[in-house]
């Protein structure tokens, strides 16, 4: 059974991302193609990523221009239809709308708080408010402008699943499985089962799965079902 795991497909060997995809697709419910891919492998890369599965694409492409210029990267990729589409929610809420209107049928999903971020880093950039509040503000504007998803840190999660309700769905990267006690360059991190029962709808996942790959992919197959079901125990 396939757990709400999006798996960040971060990889400069396009025969290794369709690989580490055929090794993981009967755990893995979205797959994550991110701007570098996009910028490698273009539109024939993620044609080639969505050949190999059936299940979601999550481009992450994080737009944040003016509302003309989202708009119009938006349409761009409109015709790979990817399931997700991310812009930063801090671009306001024309910019969304103009994300909005232009690929209807993707859920265009807006980054609140990166999880590289500390308290310190929103402050120095200027936010005026910390990582809490600044993130439910974000999410509430997006989710009005009609944004379908959210990304947030797990710390974030229930404050804002009170403020935007059941519907929309929330993302979130900056989690690691019990017992991995790296943090890479995630600074607000939670275990993916504890993420989920706070009220996330998938939960991102890249290395503690893809390392697991220069052991072959039978181990990552086995970190992807271990993962799996922690999230579903």
């Amino acid at each position: 059974m396939r757990a709400p795991i999006v798996l960040a497909v971060d990889t400069p060997d396009l025969d290794i991302a369709q690989r580490w995809i055929e090794a993981t697709r009967d755990y893995i419910s979205v797959y994550k193609l991110g701007l570098e891919f996009f910028l490698t492998f273009g539109h024939a890369g993620v044609e080639r990523i969505k050949s190999a599965t059936d299940a979601d694409i999550f481009l992450d492409l994080k737009l944040h221009d003016i509302p003309h210029t989202v708009g119009a990267a938006a349409l761009a990729i409109e015709s790979l239809a990817p399931r997700f589409l991310t812009v930063h929610a801090s671009g306001g809420k024309e910019m969304i709308k103009a994300a909005v209107s232009a690929v209807p049928k993707t859920d265009v999903t807006a980054v609140t708080i990166l999880t590289s971020l500390t308290e310190e880093d929103l402050f120095e950039i200027g936010f005026a408010n910390n990582a809490l509040e600044s993130a439910v503000a974000l999410a509430t504007m997006a989710v009005t402008a009609g944004a379908k998803a959210i990304v947030c840190s797990p710390l974030e999660i229930s404050a804002i699943r009170s403020a935007v309700g059941d519907l929309p769905k929330i993302i979130t990267p900056g989690v690691r499985p019990a017992g991995n006690t790296g943090t890479d360059d995630q600074k607000r991190t939670m275990t993916p089962h504890a993420a989920i029962a706070a009220g996330a709808s998938y939960v991102v996942i890249g290395r503690p799965i893809t390392q697991a790959w220069t052991d072959g992919a039978s181990a990552m197959t086995s970190a992807a079902r271990a993962i799996s079901e922690e999230i579903l125990q």
